[in-house]
């Protein structure tokens, strides 16, 4: 499946199974010995809910990210610009 099929698909599952606004949750893994976790967490804004947590071998960081989405185009916005930073594996 390609990017684009991929983003009309979430689209057509986020309209279907939400209702907006909604407090939405972004989950994503990066590498820990990166900035990669600052890069993300930046792209939220101060009124993000962020959370993160070492893997057990600490090789990997997990963040959730819960925020107030007034759309299915904006939660895509998100992850397309999450989708930009290298080596983040978006959930």
């Amino acid at each position: 499946m390609g990017t684009e099929e991929f983003y009309a698909s979430l689209r057509q599952k986020l309209e279907e199974t939400n209702q907006y606004p909604v407090m939405y949750m972004f989950k994503f893994i990066v590498p820990t010995l990166t900035n990669k976790a600052a890069e993300v967490t930046a792209l939220f804004g101060k009124d993000a809910n962020i959370t993160s947590r070492q893997s057990s071998n600490g090789k990997f960081t997990s963040i959730t990210v819960r925020l107030v989405m007034l759309s299915s185009d904006e939660i895509i916005e998100k992850y397309q610009q999450v989708g930009k930073i290298e080596g983040v594996i978006m959930l």
